[in-house]
């Protein structure tokens, strides 16, 4: 049995793509057009994994084989069998990354299912600041920065789909050659309200590691 291989992000894409093929078995006739969007919609999922092995690409490339809807959810339980879970993290590991709130208030770890996890994130109510947790290279990096509810619906930053939206605004950690004592910079963006959402909608994670390293330097 191959090993779990499939991060959240790419389990997104699976997803994403297993309702296009799906939709189109159940409203298009031209045979020839649905051959195109299988094709389409294995060459997308086999993209996301280069490295496959030959097993990892047999169990990928069977939805092209799928026909009912009953297949398309059977083919995608099967698959969440094999999704990586984000990095084990302890209390204390997260404190470390945020030295300066002494009262920081931690979510429930125990209770997250971090197979569907891309990162890690809460809301501090009391602060009105959200925090980021996100491994780098092997290694933990925390952000946090402030959370200002929008109320009103747009396209996330970070997964790109039409969400209730917060701006989030963190002070970036560099500094310019020269700057003064008081300098400061801070990188905003408007995200998913719910971290949960953007979790479950995340298919690519290059706009939310370009942030980071804008804020972390």
């Amino acid at each position: 049995m191959s090993k779990p291989f499939i991060r959240n992000h790419q389990y997104n894409v699976i997803k994403k793509q297993a309702g296009i093929l799906q939709h189109a078995l159940g409203t298009v006739a031209d045979l020839k057009i649905l051959e195109s969007v299988k094709y389409t919609t294995e060459s997308k999922i086999m993209e996301m994994f280069p490295d496959a092995a030959a097993e990892q690409k047999q169990m990928l490339e069977a939805i092209s084989a799928l026909r009912t809807k009953e297949d398309f959810a059977k083919y995608l339980r099967e698959l969440e069998g094999y999704l990586t879970e984000f990095p084990a993290i302890t209390p204390k590991q997260i404190q470390k990354l945020f030295p300066k709130n002494k009262k920081l208030k931690l979510p429930d770890l125990a209770a997250i299912d971090y197979r569907y996890v891309t990162y890690l994130s809460w809301i501090d109510i009391a602060s009105n600041k959200l925090f980021i947790v996100y491994p780098v290279n092997g290694q933990f990096v925390g952000v946090e920065g402030r959370y200002n509810p929008t109320n009103k619906k747009n396209y996330c930053f970070v997964c790109n789909r039409f969400e209730e939206l917060a701006l989030f605004s963190a002070i970036t950690k560099k500094r310019p050659a020269g700057a003064s004592p008081d300098y400061y910079k801070a990188v905003g963006n408007y995200m998913c309200a719910k971290s949960h959402d953007c979790n479950n909608n995340i298919t690519d994670t290059t706009a939310l590691e370009k942030f980071i390293e804008a804020v972390i330097g």
